[in-house]
């Protein structure tokens, strides 16, 4: 039944990976304004510290753990003290990942297997340590961090864009083999989102016209702006609620239209 409380999340116990700063920090922290409990990894213990205190600066009371999510035995080991320290997994966002901007000509076989094990078989990883207390519990939310590259290519980022994709169909996939357990598995494929790794590319040149980049993401957006990882925060409270029960194997874009939108004719 839909109701007021449909988007709350209280009591739930929500994993969001590599969320010490970023998108993650964001999500994690719209889902802790509607009740969540926040769990969080990184790969290193000063960014599990540094997550620690963003969290609390933001009054929030945040778990962290170092753990390498391409590691299964790190990840299995992790979920049990969670469950150990906090309680089952409710929520399981797959947010840690890595882009690597090479030619595809340039880059290494080894560079591309990185890629792809973060940002595709981590996911993998990570799901199959939470879907057994998921599947015991009777419900869980699974929601993976897809990206417009799941539908898009763009020189440079052939790892990247074949992991997102690969990632598009792994959501698909469990939905398709765990629905019937009341898990919903969705994805969110952000667009172009104002953090600090993008910051340079949006600085004003000396004669303060836009850098280049900046330029071409404005024009080919609709919303003629960046997005903010403030706009994640309602899709993914919205994936991770009861509000989304009937909502399975979706990818839904936060990009201000980019995918929509062919373009402006040059003048």
């Amino acid at each position: 039944m839909f109701d007021e409380n449909s988007f709350s999340l209280k009591g739930k116990v929500a994993l969001v990976t590599g969320a010490s700063y970023g998108i993650g920090f964001a999500i994690a922290t719209g889902f802790a304004k509607y009740g969540a409990k926040i769990v969080f990894n990184d790969i290193k213990q000063e960014l599990v510290d540094k997550g620690l205190a963003s969290y609390k600066e933001k009054g929030i009371e945040a778990y962290g753990y170092v753990c390498d999510v391409t590691k299964e035995d790190q990840v299995q080991d992790m979920v049990a003290k969670i469950e150990k320290d906090v309680g089952t997994i409710d929520i399981l966002v797959n947010n840690a990942g890595i882009i690597k901007r090479i030619p595809m000509l340039e880059m290494t076989a080894e560079q591309f297997r990185q890629v792809v094990d973060v940002d595709l078989n981590a996911p993998f990883i990570v799901s199959k340590a939470v879907i057994p207390g998921m599947i015991k519990k009777g419900h869980g939310k699974i929601i993976n961090i897809c990206s417009m590259m799941s539908e898009l290519g763009r020189e440079t980022v052939s790892a990247y864009a074949a992991a997102k994709g690969g990632l598009k169909m792994l959501t698909r996939n469990i939905c398709s083999e765990y629905g019937h357990a009341n898990i919903q598995c969705n994805g969110i494929g952000p667009g172009y989102i104002e953090t600090p790794q993008t910051a340079p590319l949006r600085e004003r040149q000396a004669d303060g016209s836009r850098h280049p980049f900046d330029a071409f993401i404005v024009a080919k957006t609709p919303a003629e702006r960046w997005g903010t990882t403030e706009d994640l925060m309602g899709p993914a409270v919205f994936l991770a609620s009861d509000a989304s029960n009937f909502v399975n194997g979706h990818v839904l874009y936060v990009d201000g239209g980019i995918l929509a939108y062919i373009g402006k004719q040059p003048q």
